[in-house]
């Protein structure tokens, strides 16, 4: 499903704690300037550039540390964390192991189904402003911000009506920001998912290019502006980092991608 929103929809999802980071703002005077300075310049581009959300819910389940798109036989190879001090957890236990007929079209259902999703801005936001160094800087940051917002935003709706597992959550934009949600929305290239390459299987199954993303040959998403991911309903799934992983599992997951070695090891270069 592809959603569509106007800046003025995403202002209020906004966590602005990544926007001040970006400035190098710490101190509160400064932090409610460039709050202010950014919500006006916002308000200035509202109706010129929107923000998109395209996701599916999908039935799967796990095999090994494979998550298994089911009735597809598409696979999402899946990394477990190795150091001795982690959980050793995988994003692909936070699915049931051997779907049975009886409940794999149940619903809802939080074990045996999983989101996909890829969110964007337009990415005029990233290219119309290179007369203005600071207003290029603005728009580039800010377009960060709105393709975060619009992935809160429709985590939200997934949630509470498209998937539904949570149709009575009432949470402020402040705890969601805080993850009191259920579930988790892993992001590719963020620690429990950190190979960027993995856009690609996203790509075959979502087809970005609906929200206008393409994806660099090292699978980076162009507009910047973009994230992608997961979402997983499981009651107890949480976030965690890979970490460290050893050349065991460096083969292992090059052979599950179907990939040569060398070049999974270029894509999780921080995690060898």
């Amino acid at each position: 499903m592809k959603l569509i929103y106007d800046i003025r929809d995403l202002v209020p999802y906004i966590n602005w704690v990544y926007f001040y980071f970006a400035w190098q703002v710490k101190d509160k005077a400064s932090q409610l300037r460039m709050k202010t300075e950014a919500e006006a310049f916002l308000k200035e581009q509202d109706g010129r550039y929107k923000a998109y959300a395209l996701f599916d819910i999908v039935d799967a389940y796990a095999e090994d540390d494979d998550i298994v798109i089911d009735g597809t036989g598409a696979r999402l190879p899946m990394l477990r964390q190795q150091q001795t001090d982690s959980e050793f957890l995988c994003l692909a236990d936070f699915l049931t192991s051997n779907p049975s007929p009886l409940t794999s079209h149940s619903s809802p259902q939080t074990t045996n189904k999983i989101g996909l999703f890829a969110t964007s801005v337009d990415k005029g936001m990233e290219t119309d402003f290179d007369h203005d160094p600071y207003q290029k800087m603005m728009a580039q940051l800010l377009a960060d911000r709105l393709a975060e917002a619009a992935a809160e935003r429709m985590h939200e709706e997934v949630r509470k009506h498209y998937w539904g597992y949570a149709p009575d959550e009432s949470l402020s934009i402040h705890e969601m920001h805080q993850e009191h949600f259920q579930g988790i929305r892993p992001a590719v290239g963020y620690p429990s998912l950190p190979d960027a390459s993995l856009n690609f299987l996203l790509d075959k199954l979502l087809d970005m290019k609906q929200i206008g993303i393409t994806l660099t040959e090292n699978g980076a998403m162009r507009p910047h502006a973009s994230v992608s991911g997961l979402m997983m309903a499981h009651p107890k799934a949480h976030y965690f980092s890979i970490g460290k992983i050893g050349d065991d599992q460096l083969a292992d997951y090059a052979r599950r991608r179907q990939m040569p070695v060398e070049l999974i090891r270029k894509f999780l270069s921080a995690n060898i």
